[in-house]
């Protein structure tokens, strides 16, 4: 057997950071929420965006991940670095991954989050 994919990403954030999560990764950056299976605790969130899905969970000992860090395909890099910088977010750019343009930023607890966007091919 192999690893076929990756079904979610998980996200660790404080207690009562939910609301924070929804602005941060629902009002800027575009996903949406989706229903928790009822069995689960009922803190946290699930979120989708596209073919990601992202599973926020509450740590009672939480640090933010500050190397780790998932990576997320956008459609529009240019448009949510304007919105994350107008909201006071705080965007980096690192060393450049061939075929790709991107950035680092931060949620509102300071995990680390990468946002790509692939370049279009010259080649047409």
């Amino acid at each position: 057997m192999t690893v076929i994919g990756i079904d979610h990403v998980q996200l660790a954030i404080p207690a009562g950071g939910e609301d924070a999560m929804r602005t941060f990764f629902c009002d800027l950056l575009g996903m949406i929420e989706v229903p928790k299976p009822s069995n689960l605790s009922p803190s946290g969130l699930w979120l989708k965006g596209g073919a990601a899905h992202l599973h926020v969970g509450v740590d009672p000992h939480f640090k933010p991940a500050s190397k780790a860090h998932p990576a997320f395909l956008v459609a529009d890099l240019a448009t949510l670095r304007t919105r994350l910088e107008a909201a006071g977010y705080e965007t980096r750019d690192d060393k450049p991954v061939d075929g790709y343009t991107r950035f680092f930023t931060a949620d509102p607890f300071g995990n680390r989050i990468e946002l790509m966007q692939q370049e279009e091919s010259s080649e047409s």
